[in-house]
């Protein structure tokens, strides 16, 4: 009996367009026309767009620049504050109409996910594109918002398929045209390359992707180690990841914020007053997420913008926010000149596991890490009062009076999220928009 076919896989992406800006005109329609950018606090030197609409773009602004180098490109430029919260919302209520479709539905931020429609597109309409108009067409009815489509045979394909043309709009890259909607792109458009590495490719001689589909596998090996053989792999359309179900749970990588204070520290009590604060923040992440820290990173940046990382792993894993901040207080110290004016801090636990592990036991007790039994009850302790009177209801005595933003830490606090080496961001759930 002659072996069966195997079935043409079919991804979806689904890409909010422009969704903060999107989102935050639902509740000013009269400025749908006028160029829109949604922005961090100014005073606070949060300065920074996070989000534009189409007539902003048609003024070059761009997404990460300080506002004030916006305004220089367009004097009229409307900025609107986030809310967080609304993102959320809109977040769950678009994915629950992507999971009507199927159940493998796998976020990539909090404005984009994949969908495997491969077992069922047929049930809803004639073809895949087809489906992924019909799914645009409702969320627009359902929420006023509006996004574009990529459609193709691999993960890799259907996210450029999305960013290929916008606003509000469905590309298809098939096994059969791909070559030629893909290929001659610039290196740098493809998922998972970054500035640095497509310029190491460019030295290379690639600039184009069918470039990188067309050079020998072998030797991309040579130079770029595991990288390189994915990056052909994708490059050729053979990329085969799966897409996740929507309540499969992917392993959480690290958990940290930062934090760009109102005015340069220069005074320690201020530096361990801001490590305090953040080391507070990412602990009660921790513990709600039931998890614990083998490793603490701390970022340091200055006023020139120039920045380091330091880490340490830890002799017994942690999830309390006084051990955090002494391991981030030695690694400041030893590699930081505390007269230096600090203009960003950030603090992340790695290493993360969902039980404390196993600790080398000593012949001298007094030797042997201990958990801290008191101190995680007093911790667990502020856990329930914040949850229940709010997140600002206890907390430590470095926040009174302080000139530096420590009490808009949970409103400003902007998370560490997971480097690849192409110097993507890789997120799981709503955690920022791309």
């Amino acid at each position: 009996m002659p072996e069966e076919k195997a079935k043409q896989r079919w991804i979806l992406h689904c890409d909010c367009n422009s969704f903060y800006a999107s989102v935050e005109l639902l509740n000013h329609p009269e400025l749908k026309n006028v160029p829109v950018a949604v922005c961090g606090d100014p005073e606070g030197r949060h300065g920074i767009i996070l989000a534009k609409n189409e007539p902003a773009k048609k003024f070059g602004i761009q997404t990460a620049e300080v506002v004030w180098q916006a305004k220089q490109k367009c004097p009229d430029l409307v900025l609107l504050p986030p809310h967080r919260e609304k993102y959320n919302h809109y977040y769950n209520i678009i994915n629950e109409i992507y999971k009507e479709y199927t159940l493998r539905v796998e976020p990539f931020s909090i404005d984009e996910s994949w969908l495997d429609v491969t077992n069922t597109w047929h049930l809803y309409a004639k073809s895949p594109k087809e489906l992924a108009d019909r799914i645009r067409t409702r969320v627009r009815r359902e929420t006023g918002l509006t996004i574009s489509v990529g459609v193709s045979f691999n993960k890799v394909f259907a996210k450029m398929g999305s960013d290929y043309k916008k606003p509000d709009a469905t590309t298809l890259i098939s096994p059969e045209n791909f070559k030629q909607i893909v290929w001659p792109m610039s290196v740098g458009e493809m998922l998972f390359v970054g500035r640095r590495l497509a310029e190491r490719l460019a030295a290379m001689g690639i600039h184009t992707i069918g470039e990188l589909a067309q050079a020998d596998p072998l030797w991309l090996v040579q130079t770029l180690g595991k990288t390189g053989a994915e990056l052909s792999r994708n490059a050729r359309g053979e990329n085969n990841t799966p897409v996740c179900r929507w309540d499969e749970s992917e392993p959480i990588k690290s958990v940290g914020n930062s934090m760009t204070f109102k005015r340069d520290l220069k005074d320690p009590t201020e530096l361990r007053a801001g490590l305090a604060a953040l080391s507070d923040e990412v602990a009660g992440r921790l513990r709600r997420h039931g998890l614990y820290a083998g490793a603490v990173q701390i970022t340091i940046k200055d006023n020139r913008l120039k920045s380091i990382q330091r880490q340490r792993q830890l002799t017994c894993s942690t999830h309390l926010a006084s051990e955090i901040e002494a391991v981030g207080w030695e690694l400041l110290r030893k590699n930081w000149d505390m007269h230096s004016p600090v203009r960003l801090l950030g603090v992340t636990a790695l290493a993360l596991t969902k039980e404390p592990f196993a600790v080398q036991q000593s012949f001298f007790e007094a030797e042997t890490p201990k958990p801290n039994i008191k101190r995680e009850a007093l911790e667990k302790s502020l856990d329930h009062i914040r949850d229940k009177y709010g997140k600002h209801a206890i907390g430590g005595a470095y926040v009174l009076k302080n000139d530096i933003g420590l009490q808009e830490l949970s409103i400003n606090a902007d998370q560490i999220e997971n480097d690849d080496a192409s110097g993507h961001a890789l997120t799981k759930g709503p955690l920022g928009e791309k």
